[in-house]
Order: C-alpha cells, then structure tokens, then sequence
C-alpha cells in the first residue's frame, strides 16, 4: 500500500472510530404505544407520524437510541387488558396511551411506569388524575376539552338547521366522560330549543340501529350531535354516510 492511501486509511479510521464507539455506548429507551384505532387507519397513521416525528426533533430516534413497541385495539373492549399486560411485561420507560380504554387498562397493568395520555375528555372525573394542578401517581397527560364547550355543539347545530327539534347525542357508554358531556349540552338545549336524546352505541350494527329509529321518527325534525370519542373515530366513516344517507344535519366534535 502506498504511504498516501496508508495515512487516508488511517486518518480515516481515528475520525470514525469515536464516532462508532459513542453509537455502541449510547443507551436505547424503550416507549410503548397503546392505540385505541386499528394499524391501518389513517388517522392512527397521521398521529404516529406526528408522534415520531417530534421525538426526533428532540434528539430520540427509532434505530438509534429508541425503540418503540406498538399495540393496536382497533377499538376491541378484550384487546386493550392483553396489550396493556404485554407492552408493560417489556418493560418500557414510558406509555403513550390513546383514549379511556388505553389509559384504564394500563392503570390495571402498572402503577409504576410513566404512562402519558392524549385524547382524554375528562381525566379527573374518570379516576386517572388527582388534579389537572397535581395529578399525582404514574399517569398524565393532555385533556382532549373543556366541558364547558360542549353546549357550543347544540348551539352549531341550531344555527346551521333552524328547523331541528330533537337532535340524537352519540354517547360511547364506556366512556364516563360521556355523562359530563351530554349534562353541559342539556344545559343549553332548552335555550335553543332542541330535545337531546342520548343514544348509547359501540358498535357498527349499534349505531346502524341508532340511524333507521332517526329515519323513522316522524314527530321531529331531527339532527344529530358526534362528540369526540374514541368509538366515534373508529367508526366515523361509517357515522358520516349514514348521516349523508338520512339526511341528517350533524355536528362532530372533531373534524375528520
């Protein structure tokens, strides 16, 4: 070997090999992700991206120093107490968990490692947090809306049809969040002068039911009001053309 291309080697392998040393030392966190939509939803797709995308911004990327475990329940009630159960059996540094039935399996599985919460309506009422101030133990998170804001749905619903008398109020009965909701609407309701009937569903042959008793009514012109919950992201599609199909005048609380 010519003394040139000897001493390119060389400097060649003291620049890189630190470089591979700190790569071999640098420790790998583990997260856990427990999703309340199915792996192929777009949505669920569109948060993920979002999710990872951040991590890497703050220096955490997936090969490097992260690793990331993923659970889909597709909205599943049996699902979500079996991956909570395997995704803490890995022992990760943190959770993400979306929606009530995440956060309430992985509060069963684990009071010890971080679980970080999004979507949630009311984190409070539903035992997850002592306090928004202090909420104490192992879980946190972000709170999804104010309550307050849920008697808005009732007015939108009157100012875009006039002529609605009886609007259905989509409730996940899981989910206790859904009784706060619906107490601040039917606060205002009488105001505008629309009956709420709540309806409770959690599956597509449920909220199929729900949709032919609203075609059948006679007695009101009805409209329809979609808080946002993880059962009404998991079958929103569904929600959205059957609005379209009863002509239905609808009000979702989030926008896809």
């Amino acid at each position: 070997m010519r003394r040139r291309e000897f001493i390119a080697l060389f400097g060649g392998t003291i620049v890189a090999w630190p470089l591979v040393a700190r790569s071999q030392q640098e420790r790998v966190r583990r997260i856990g992700v427990l999703m309340n939509l199915a792996e192929d939803d777009p949505e669920a797709s569109a948060r993920i991206s979002t999710f990872v995308q951040r991590l890497s911004q703050l220096g955490w990327t997936k090969g490097r120093n992260l690793q990331i475990d993923y659970r889909w329940a597709a909205g599943k009630s049996e699902r979500f107490g079996k991956y909570a159960g395997e995704l803490v059996a890995l022992a990760p540094n943190a959770v993400l968990a979306s929606g009530y039935q995440s956060v309430a399996a992985l509060r069963q599985a684990t009071r010890t490692i971080p679980v970080v919460f999004a979507n949630i309506q009311d984190p409070v009422g539903s035992g997850f947090v002592s306090s928004l101030a202090r909420p104490g133990g192992n879980v946190t998170g972000f709170s999804l809306s104010e309550f307050g804001g849920s008697g808005k749905w009732v007015e939108l619903l009157r100012d875009i049809a006039p002529r609605v008398t009886r609007a259905g109020v989509l409730r996940d009965p899981i989910n206790p969040a859904s009784l706060s909701q619906l107490a601040a609407m039917q606060s205002v309701s009488p105001l505008v002068g629309i009956e709420l009937t709540p309806v409770d569903v959690q599956d597509g042959q449920e909220i199929e039911h729900a949709f032919e008793a609203f075609a059948r009514d006679q007695t009101a012109v009805v409209g329809l009001i979609v808080p946002p919950t993880p059962m009404a992201a998991l079958h929103r599609n569904l929600i959205i053309r059957l609005a379209a199909q009863h002509r239905l005048p609808a009000v979702y609380g989030l926008r896809f």
